[in-house]
């Protein structure tokens, strides 16, 4: 009988991935938001080693966390070292993106400002509107001190409207934990005064939310120049 020579199993490159599936053209064609944990970090890593590739590398990682990117964050670059594959340039990599995450987000905490009229609201989010040349719908989502949770583009459309889905606004809401939502879309003609369509979106919304004990605070049309608030500028009470 003859014996039978067993080729060695070499992994897989990532190169010879898919297109799709290789970690920065995933990125470039889905965004951030299509990877995985694992996949981002491999764009950081940038390379894997013989063994392994750079998302194999990115696994092991957050193996040895847990998979909580919150112990991630209190590894040190020797730490990271320890690692098999683990170059001290790839360690540093890592550790300084988690640096400006953790930045971003106490710079997030120190400007939480509590939201509590329209005018406050208007001047929080026209950076997000100002000078656009089709409509917008926005989405922000308030805690029970009117301090804002998240903001969220809901869609965008053309010079004259967009498409407004109730039920991904009211998901959002209950996934976040919202306890007062506040929509709003611009007007790029200038005008400030409400559609018949901007006045039904609204009342629907307000049923909507009634059921789901979330307080509807405020629909708000946006120009460069000023707002119109349905809420007629009145202050939102606790």
């Amino acid at each position: 009988m003859k014996n039978i020579i067993k080729e060695p199993i070499i992994p897989l490159n990532i190169k010879s991935w898919a297109e799709e599936d290789r970690p920065r053209e995933k990125f470039q064609l889905k965004g951030g938001n299509a990877l995985s944990d694992a996949e981002l970090i491999a764009i950081l890593i940038g390379s894997g080693s013989r063994s392994m590739s750079a998302v194999d590398l990115a696994k092991l990682i957050l193996k040895n966390v847990n998979n909580d990117l919150e112990k991630l964050t209190k590894l040190t670059i020797k730490d990271l070292t320890k690692l098999k594959g683990m170059g001290e340039a790839k360690a540093i990599t890592i550790a300084a993106a988690l640096e400006l995450g953790k930045r971003r987000k106490e710079q997030i905490t120190e400007e939480r400002p509590k939201l509590n009229s329209p005018k406050l609201i208007y001047n929080y989010m026209l950076p997000f509107f100002y000078d656009l040349q089709h409509e917008e719908f926005w989405l922000l989502i308030l805690d029970r001190q009117l301090k804002p949770i998240k903001k969220v583009q809901i869609s965008k459309g053309g010079i004259a409207g967009t498409v407004v889905d109730i039920k991904i606004i009211l998901k959002l809401a209950l996934e976040n934990l919202a306890s007062y939502i506040i929509v709003m879309h611009n007007h790029p003609s200038g005008s400030l005064n409400p559609s018949s369509e901007d006045i039904k979106i609204t009342n629907k919304l307000k049923a909507a939310c009634q059921t789901l004990d979330i307080l509807f605070a405020d629909h708000i049309i946006f120009t460069n120049n000023g707002f119109y608030s349905f809420e007629d500028e009145s202050v939102y009470t606790i």
